[in-house]
């Protein structure tokens, strides 16, 4: 055995929802956000109190899945690599399925940012990036042992990832990224003057 070997991993999962055909339904899908927006005035209402300067169907319309076959057809993409990363995880759901239960749009102008949070009431959560352009902000990650570190020294200018507090991913139209539910995350200010607009969404079993 290796005198130092590291333990109880953090994984984050990132891949290109499909191989082809991604670009006819990321257009389908961008449409939709977009039209959506325009139409839910309650959650244009509720993005006002609870997403200041950008809009959010969170609060109004979380499971697009079930009402929208474009996105039901997104589902379907990100369903295998959901199995995936639970495969890589080494769960054992007991015969059970992992199935979306929640799913809404993210539309962020500039300056619009999503403070740290996790989703509870469920177990694998993602994002799915419709639109992004050049210089928008990542999905930024928290190290979830962060409050135990206690009187522990700063970390060096440039530690080794598997040192570092927090790690950004980011935002590429066509890829989802997956992660479990207890990962403390955010996203920080849009700075750019461009919209950028995501697909979230939540798995239970």
């Amino acid at each position: 055995m290796k005198p130092i070997q590291s333990w109880f991993a953090t994984v984050i999962y990132q891949d290109r929802l499909r191989r082809t055909g991604g670009a006819a339904l990321n257009r389908e899908l961008l449409r939709e956000c977009r039209q959506l927006r325009d139409f839910d005035d309650a959650g244009r209402r509720w993005s006002a109190k609870n997403y200041p300067g950008g809009y959010t169907s969170y609060g109004t319309m979380d499971r697009l899945q079930e009402f929208s076959s474009t996105f039901r057809e997104l589902e379907q993409n990100i369903d295998r690599h959901v199995a995936a990363f639970a495969k890589s995880l080494d769960w054992d759901l007991g015969g059970r399925e992992l199935r979306m239960t929640d799913c809404w749009v993210n539309i962020m102008p500039r300056g619009t940012a999503h403070s740290l949070h996790l989703h509870p009431n469920s177990v694998i959560s993602g994002t799915y990036y419709v639109s992004t352009p050049r210089g928008c902000a990542g999905l930024k990650f928290e190290d979830p042992r962060l409050s135990r570190f206690m009187a522990a020294p700063p970390r060096t200018a440039d530690p080794a990832p598997s040192n570092r507090i927090h790690v950004t991913y980011p935002a590429e139209a066509g890829r989802v990224t997956l992660f479990e539910s207890w990962l403390r995350h955010e996203v920080t200010a849009n700075p750019v003057n461009r919209e950028r607009i995501s697909i979230s969404f939540n798995y239970d079993w």
